[in-house]
């Protein structure tokens, strides 16, 4: 079977800094951060930034009650992000109906923790009443997300649900990739979601010490690759791309945001939470990438780094992308993009990966906020504090590393 190029034709999000892409952007552009202050009732939670979204029940208006009934808010907002994305590539939901076939059509929406919120919801109604949701069952699968996107479009083709920790959505969008390029489907919607906000939920990530020590200054709160930094801002959101075969998508006229041209992913297989001291993985998934893509190092004119602002993976990372690009390394612009919206786990690559298309059609290179003391060594360009620009930006990697060491990377181009 002939080998299927693979365009980007649409893309939706939300998070802290924004109910849409356009919103989350500008907030970018103009270096606003969507992470604030936030104090439990517990107070051993010791992490006081969170980069979590609104509550603003109206978003939902449009999708059917029966639906909304029974989900999780990470599985609500992955509606809210895929129909964005719908609604770019295809004009509206009669607009993919009337495209492409529903059994041509898939959806792989991963996530880190999934519904484990209402899990200990329904779980402390029960326990306190005896009495809890019906569809308490549903809201603790992983895959609700995934199943709802379906039901709501009627995507009857390839379906899955990768949970990879912080590496999820990078991986969700690389395995749609795959399968479009291999001929099984014509079109799919691919990315990751997260909320994770209850108490018991986030003290036991915050007793692991991967969470932010900082509790005033919001500028060390979140500052990848800086000396201070003390553990990453969690996030929640969701992001979702609509993938799409190139003949397809030429042949309705599509606009075409992207081209995806390489994928990777390689396991450390050395610790749950730390990343492996060789750095072989992360090395192998970076040359794995540019290897499908048919590209060099120094092809490359921008890479969205995983950059969480804790003090082993930066350094590590650091490392990994000097092993595997050589002397190019020192002279790509890089950024982490998580000094402006916190770390959303589960949906961090796949937002990070709509950030390398924005990137890729402005020709703005999104600074690191917040690097004002570098460590030494973290010694490449990671972008401090003001945007670049690059006024022939052709192509990007974007980097999405996670706990149990699952590590991906994607090349994307401009069209």
């Amino acid at each position: 079977m002939q080998s299927q190029r693979v365009a980007v034709t649409g893309y939706g999000a939300i998070c802290a800094l924004g109910e849409n892409v356009p919103e989350i952007w500008a907030g970018i552009v103009n270096y606003r951060v969507g992470y604030r202050k936030h104090e439990f009732v517990d107070t051993s939670i010791k992490a006081r930034f969170f980069g979590f979204v609104e509550s603003n029940k109206r978003r939902y208006d449009g999708f059917p009650k029966s639906i909304l009934k029974m989900l999780p808010e990470f599985a609500r907002y992955a509606l809210l992000a895929s129909r964005e994305a719908v609604t770019m590539a295809f004009g509206s939901s009669e607009g993919l109906r009337e495209s492409v076939s529903p059994f041509d059509v898939g959806t792989i929406i991963g996530t880190g923790w999934g519904g484990v919120d209402a899990v200990n919801h329904n779980n402390s109604d029960y326990k306190s009443s005896g009495m809890a949701s019906s569809f308490s069952t549903l809201m603790s699968m992983h895959s609700v997300a995934t199943a709802a996107v379906s039901l709501n479009w009627n995507l009857r083709g390839y379906q899955s649900t990768p949970v990879a920790a912080c590496a999820t959505g990078t991986m969700a969008i690389g395995d749609a990739y795959e399968i479009i390029r291999s001929g099984r489907a014509k079109v799919m919607l691919a990315g990751g979601s997260e909320s994770l906000k209850e108490q018991f939920n986030v003290w036991s990530i915050d007793v692991m010490q991967a969470l932010s020590k900082e509790q005033d200054d919001e500028r060390l709160a979140c500052c990848p690759f800086n000396q201070r930094r003390s553990g990453f801002v969690l996030s929640e959101g969701a992001a979702i791309l609509c993938l799409e075969s190139w003949d397809n998508a030429v042949a309705r006229g599509a606009k075409i945001l992207g081209e995806i041209t390489g994928y990777a992913n390689y396991s450390d297989a050395y610790d749950m939470t730390a990343p492996a001291d060789d750095c072989q993985a992360r090395q192998r998934t970076i040359e794995g990438a540019l290897l499908a893509a048919g590209r060099r190092p120094n092809q490359l004119d921008y890479i969205n780094v995983h950059g969480t602002s804790t003090r082993l993976n930066d350094i590590n990372e650091t490392m990994s992308l000097k092993a595997a690009l050589g002397d190019a390394a020192y002279a790509i612009p890089m950024s982490s993009t998580k000094s402006y919206t916190g770390h959303l786990i589960g949906a961090a690559g796949s937002l990070e990966a709509i950030f390398c298309l924005k990137a890729l059609e402005s020709g703005l290179i999104p600074a690191t906020l917040h690097l004002n003391e570098p460590d030494p060594a973290c010694d490449l360009n990671y972008t401090p504090n003001r945007h670049a620009r690059h006024t022939d930006m052709k192509t990007v990697l974007n980097l999405s590393f996670g706990f149990g060491g699952t590590n991906c990377a994607l090349v994307l181009e401009h069209a």
